[in-house]
């Protein structure tokens, strides 16, 4: 009997255990959910512009669909977006980051003034790879060029900022 009585009390230890654990288990999933889709609300979000925002701008649009998100989270996953090649992250000297939703080979114009970020149309220029590579040893994989100077806003009120 005793014998019965301390089988069964491991039994129902090991149940409330693995209970628990499932319990916790569901809330880390369900906690990887809710971050994927606030993740993902975000890249979405900053897909859908051609400004190049900064976090802060992104976090404003993001907290219409999430109330309750943080600054801090948007950042987080700005990195991480980033990090994974979804997104380009843009440093525009003394100004903020800014971001970019569109990955593909192209240029910006960086205002010195302002900061803001404009993406250049102009003609193909893929020949640079080679003309930096005539003199380096390992291998090229891609390029970004940035351009810097003074935007039209700036330039016609140069008192604005």
């Amino acid at each position: 009997v005793l014998a019965f009585a301390l089988f069964t009390i491991t039994v129902l230890k090991l149940i409330k255990k693995n209970y628990y654990n499932e319990k916790k288990e569901k809330k880390k999933n369900m906690l990887k959910l809710k971050h994927k889709r606030q993740r993902e609300s975000i890249k979405v979000c900053l897909q859908g512009r051609k400004d190049h925002p900064t976090a802060d701008m992104l976090y404003t649009d993001v907290r219409k669909e999430f109330p309750n998100i943080s600054l801090g989270t948007v950042y987080r996953n700005l990195s991480l977006l980033s990090e994974l090649g979804e997104i380009k992250r843009l440093t525009t000297g003394d100004g903020p980051d800014r971001f970019d939703g569109d990955t593909s080979t192209h240029h910006h114009f960086i205002c010195r003034k302002c900061h803001c970020v404009t993406d250049l149309t102009m003609r193909d220029i893929s020949e640079i790879k080679n003309v930096a590579a005539e003199n380096f040893r390992g291998t090229i994989e891609d390029y970004s060029v940035n351009f810097y100077g003074i935007c039209e806003n700036c330039k016609n009120h140069p008192g604005n900022v």
